[in-house]
């Protein structure tokens, strides 16, 4: 009876959902109400780990905890702004660095990382819930490139350079997923703070290298299908700089895992 409940009452179970912003003014209170919206009888709460937007991002987000209480929504920034004066966050300091500041303050047992311009939808997280309560798997992960899964929004030159990465990633590193660079997943938090404390890596490359130190470490993976929706609103921050730091990171990994 135990397992039994374990598996339909996720209520059991708390969910710290770490969510980098940069300049996502017009995106978070969206992302915010779907969260609330597709997991109302889960025990969660929001981290928003902001670096430094000059747009008004932290002044929504503080909104924000006044709606929906600051026990719910805790902006990692504003425990910056009176331990710092904001100084530590005080530019974009790169997705590796905004995880590891958010899992200091998670107080869940398990850590979703997505992302705020509402490309990684909230309704899938129930299935991550549930695929990691039937499967008890470390770590789950959303898929582009499996049956059910996709991509809207790309043009052609968009999809063919991710499917490219991807490719090239699985050929040269075999990771054991078929989205290397996907990076909306749910963590057990001691599979992430083991996993996390063996990455070096700081920007998108750090995702691909999660994936990869903990498939060396024989963790259980486990992928759900999602389609990736191009940001509504706001401009992609994936530029040459971040391919370019990509193929260094792809390189790195073959040396060193």
């Amino acid at each position: 009876m135990a397992d039994e409940n374990e598996t339909k009452g996720e209520g059991k179970h708390k969910y710290s959902i770490i969510v980098p912003t940069y300049n996502e003014r017009l995106n978070i209170a969206l992302i915010v109400y779907l969260i609330f919206k597709h997991l109302r009888d889960v025990d969660f709460e929001i981290i928003v780990v902001d670096d430094g937007s000059p747009d008004g991002t932290q002044e929504i987000v503080k909104q924000l905890q006044h709606l929906y209480g600051e026990d719910r929504i805790l902006s990692s920034v504003f425990v910056f702004v009176m331990m710092q004066l904001l100084r530590a966050r005080a530019k974009k300091l790169g997705l590796g660095t905004a995880y590891i500041h958010g899992l200091k303050h998670a107080t869940g047992d398990f850590v979703v990382i997505m992302d705020a311009d509402l490309s990684h939808h909230p309704k899938y997280l129930p299935s991550f819930i549930k695929k990691q309560l039937e499967t008890n798997a470390s770590i789950v992960t959303g898929t582009r490139y499996v049956k059910g899964g996709g991509v809207h929004g790309w043009n052609l030159m968009r999809k063919l350079t991710s499917r490219g990465a991807n490719v090239l990633a699985q050929t040269l590193l075999w990771p054991g997923v078929s989205d290397l660079t996907g990076s909306f997943r749910l963590y057990k938090k001691s599979v992430l703070e083991d996993v996390i404390s063996s990455c070096v890596s700081k920007g998108y490359v750090f995702q691909m290298e999660m994936i990869v130190r903990a498939t060396r470490k024989g963790y259980h993976i486990e992928e759900v299908p999602i389609t990736f929706v191009d940001r509504v609103f706001g401009t992609s921050k994936l530029g040459g700089s971040e391919i370019v730091e990509y193929l260094k990171g792809l390189i790195y990994l073959l040396l060193t895992t």
